[in-house]
């Protein structure tokens, strides 16, 4: 296996473990922004006075997100975080507003189902396991 298929795996992998992370615990926190805000007025409504506690259920789900990178079942992370990121985009859409994010969140679920697949070719180009777990430990 390549050095650069190994790096650009490794690079893909350490983004989706810090970022869900990050986001996550700031759920929390609202030190980088005030994350209620990205809440569609739809989701506001039904949610009620429950709109913040939903808020940091999300926050815990990135949480288990990042986490999940970084146990053996990278390519189903990869592929959840790519599920995650597409439907954080179409709430942004559905917000009428935060066009610029949704763009950007549907980059980086292009990037998390790229990896799933790059995390699946590894795999099948030898044993499956061996290849993954090698890649892990270089």
């Amino acid at each position: 296996m390549s050095q650069d298929v190994r790096t650009a795996w490794r690079t893909l992998r350490v983004a989706f473990v810090i970022a869900p992370l990050v986001a996550g615990i700031d759920k929390f926190f609202h030190l980088l922004v005030n994350w209620d805000m990205y809440l569609n007025p739809f989701a506001q409504r039904i949610l009620g006075s429950f709109s913040h506690p939903f808020m940091l259920l999300v926050g815990v789900i990135e949480i288990c997100a990042g986490l999940l990178m970084l146990t053996r079942w990278t390519q189903l992370a990869g592929y959840i975080v790519s599920i995650w990121l597409l439907l954080i985009a179409i709430n942004l859409v559905m917000c009428g507003q935060y066009y610029d994010i949704a763009l950007r969140d549907i980059g980086l679920c292009l990037c998390a189902f790229s990896y799933a697949r790059l995390t699946g070719a590894i795999a099948a180009s030898g044993s499956s396991t061996q290849s993954v777990e090698r890649l892990k430990a270089a």
